[in-house]
């Protein structure tokens, strides 16, 4: 027995761990107390992480659909000779943007893996390259190259006097606001040196419960309330006239637009009390420090683009930036995250630019290309249709909007390869199923996190901080699994294409290390890998330089408080100011939203033992006197039905949810979100994103199944 320390990899919170080896084999998972960034914390999730490597439903050997439509194992040199000539086949006959990838959840915490699928999509030529950023939260960086970003960062939440949190539950999401990385403590810490918190939830949330005020609004009513606050701090002074002079552009504009947002008439919308739009407003003001931030559920309700620049521009005219000469909480260690110059950067592109999709008149985006287009791309006949599919970590049929016609794209590709280390709902479809080297297995760094910063502002590590991990323990014995890196070398190798990534290119008839291609992802890196190798529990690597710079004199940039389409969508919000009854759909009276629950992350980690104790299926949570009134009782099954379409689930009874709401959470084969949203006709235009909360829904009784 012996133990070792070990990079949890279920989340983007990547926290770290101690691991205890038997046989081979890992036996328990704990928070490792001598991190210095987690300091022993860890979640039920991570902590049965090792039951993925020993799973029963694990895949240990390549499957091959036969000739009659079942699966068959093959060993893994014969499955990738084949899936290349497939490969090689559909783009000679329709060229290279017939072939597509999509990487999910699970694809994102090995960087070597990134390398790979970038290096073969770049040989093939595709621009096909699609993802789950852009169906989680897309609006967070779509808004940050309209809005422009600060190059010495956010301010720390260490040193905050004040957090406002929209739609945001870090406490069980670990994102959003309140840096991941032990969030109860850090949020108990800060509360005792005096922060205040601010949530804007239609759930009475396990942040919420610790918030000193808690704006329990109606879902799809955030960007009217943040227009409303941005109006009280404009209108009694309360901005940073200082920062809004010299920084930012667009102020009168955003004054004059925000103007028709009074509280008293949007209290009447958002269901809240007009003083507590005020209050939170001057709370938020008043602090000499702080953020706000937003979370998945009103990123994907209507205006969700809106709501998230409406965000940074409270930040903005509020002076949430650091400024020349403080001290910067981390530029970074592995990637330079901040320039570390107290400006803003030069404005990028959020939209209208690179691949232009064949529907909705949607383009490449700040975020990606939109994910929830992809099933169009497939099905919509004519040049450029997307006829094969290589999946990475995901599960399209489960996370994707509008499931059936997800489905019908699935099943009409000419060819679907999966990897993925169990039989998701979307690889039961896939012509081959690849199980990767999985977790543990691998070596990781604790690169994502450095990664993120633009999804929340303060969402990065809090200080330069990172950590290596070599692999811990092999496949199960017997087992035929590859790294999903490794599994795009050779598919390249055997279609005889060359490999490079950012021009560094690949030796084809030797392959590299997963260690030497870590090297090259990081050679950049401020701290180099070797030193973080020295220190296996992960180490703060103090920035010799952590003073933010002045700007040039002669800088020419500013950020943007008044881009144009968002002012134009805003006096649109503006013009629909109504009392909030006369918005309710009378057929469908119930607004739908969704939510994170603590034992699954997406839709992974129902099949574990432990977790699925926890939560055996995905509940829909019910106001007790909504369910009174439909005559529901608890764990009664419904069938919860939009204009769109129709899901079943089990009734929770949940005091915590604003009535007239309805909760489910997404990524479940019980009872799934996706079955219900409409991606063709209600969608925001910039990032694609369909309305995938606060949807207006119906509930009936069902017969039990």
């Amino acid at each position: 027995m012996a133990e070792v320390t070990a990079i949890c990899r279920f989340c983007h919170a990547t926290c770290g761990l101690v691991a205890t080896l038997e046989n081979g084999r890992i036996s328990k998972l704990i928070g490792d107390l001598d991190n210095p960034m987690y300091t022993g914390y860890s979640c039920i999730k991570g902590r049965n992480y090792h039951e993925f490597h020993a799973s029963p439903d694990r895949i240990l050997k390549p499957l091959r659909r036969n000739s009659c439509g079942d699966f068959e194992p093959v060993e893994s040199g014969e499955a990738l000779v084949e899936i290349a000539a497939k490969t090689r086949a559909i783009l000679e006959q329709y060229g290279p943007r017939s072939i597509a990838m999509y990487g999910g959840t699970f694809s994102h915490f090995c960087p070597a893996g990134v390398m790979l699928r970038e290096a073969f999509m770049d040989a093939i030529g595709s621009p096909m390259r699609f993802s789950n950023a852009t169906i989680d939260q897309p609006g967070k960086p779509i808004s940050m190259a309209l809005h422009g970003k600060w190059g010495a960062g956010p301010q720390d939440f260490a040193e905050a006097d004040v957090c406002l949190l929209v739609g945001a539950n870090p406490l069980v999401s670990m994102w959003g606001g309140i840096p991941s990385f032990n969030p109860a403590r850090r949020l108990h810490e800060a509360r005792k040196r005096g922060l205040q918190l601010i949530v804007i939830d239609p759930r009475r949330s396990e942040t919420a419960r610790k918030a000193d005020l808690h704006l329990q609004c109606l879902p799809g009513q955030d960007a009217p309330l943040l227009a409303a606050m941005l109006r009280v701090i404009i209108e009694e002074g309360l901005y940073d006239r200082a920062f809004v002079e010299a920084e930012t552009a667009g102020f009168a504009q955003l004054r004059e637009t925000v103007a028709a947002f009074l509280p008293e008439r949007v209290a009447a919308v958002a269901g809240v009390a007009a003083d507590d739009i005020v209050t939170a407003a001057r709370m938020f003001a008043a602090a000499k420090r702080g953020n706000a931030t937003s979370g998945t559920g009103p990123s994907m309700a209507p205006h969700g683009v809106l709501m998230d620049y409406l965000v940074l521009a409270l930040n903005t005219i509020c002076g949430r930036w650091v400024k020349a000469g403080e001290r910067m909480p981390n530029r970074g260690v592995l990637f330079r995250q901040f320039s570390g110059v107290a400006r803003a950067e030069k404005p990028r592109s959020a939209a209208g630019f690179g691949e232009a999709l064949r529907v909705r008149g949607l383009t490449d985006t700040a975020a990606g290309l939109p994910t929830a287009a992809l099933a169009d791309e497939i099905l919509t006949p004519g040049e450029g249709r997307v006829r094969a599919l290589f999946v990475i970590g995901g599960n399209p049929l489960l996370s994707w909007p509008n499931q059936a016609k997800t489905r019908r794209a699935l099943e009409s590709l000419e060819l679907l390869v999966v990897v993925d280390p169990m039989l998701s709902a979307t690889a039961r479809h896939a012509d081959y199923v690849i199980g990767p080297r999985f977790g543990f297995e691998s070596p990781a760094i604790t690169f994502g996190n450095e990664g993120i910063t633009v999804y929340g502002l303060s969402l990065g590590y809090p200080e330069p901080y990172a950590q290596y991990q070599p692999a811990l323990i092999e496949p199960p014995a017997g087992s035929d699994v590859l790294e999903d890196w490794r599994i795009f070398f050779e598919i390249g190798r055997h279609m005889g294409m060359p490999l490079a990534f950012r021009g560094h290119p690949f030796d084809m008839a030797s392959p590299p290390t997963t260690d030497q291609l870590l090297e090259t992802f990081v050679a950049k890196s401020r701290v180099p890998l070797e030193e973080i190798k020295r220190h296996p529990h992960g180490a703060i690597f103090p920035d010799p330089k952590p003073l933010a710079d002045s700007k040039p004199f002669d800088w020419p940039y500013r950020l943007q408080l008044a881009a144009a389409s968002m002012m134009q969508e805003l006096t649109a919000v503006a013009a629909t100011l109504t009392v909030a009854a006369a918005q309710i759909d009378r057929d469908y009276p119930w607004l739908l939203v969704t939510r994170r629950e603590h034992a699954v992350y997406n839709s992974v980690g129902q099949r574990l033992p432990a977790l699925r104790k926890r939560l055996s299926h995905n509940p829909a949570y019910v106001h007790p006197l909504d369910a009174g009134a439909l005559g529901l009782l608890d764990d009664m099954p419904i069938e919860i039905e939009s204009r769109h379409g129709r899901t079943r689930a089990r009734v929770r009874l949940a005091d915590d949810i604003r009535r007239g709401v309805i909760s489910l959470a997404h990524g479940f084969e019980d009872a799934n979100p996706a079955a219900l949203i409409d991606d063709a006709n209600d969608f925001d235009a910039l990032s694609g994103l369909p309305r995938m909360s606060a949807i207006p829904v119906r509930i009936l009784r069902a017969a039990a199944s």
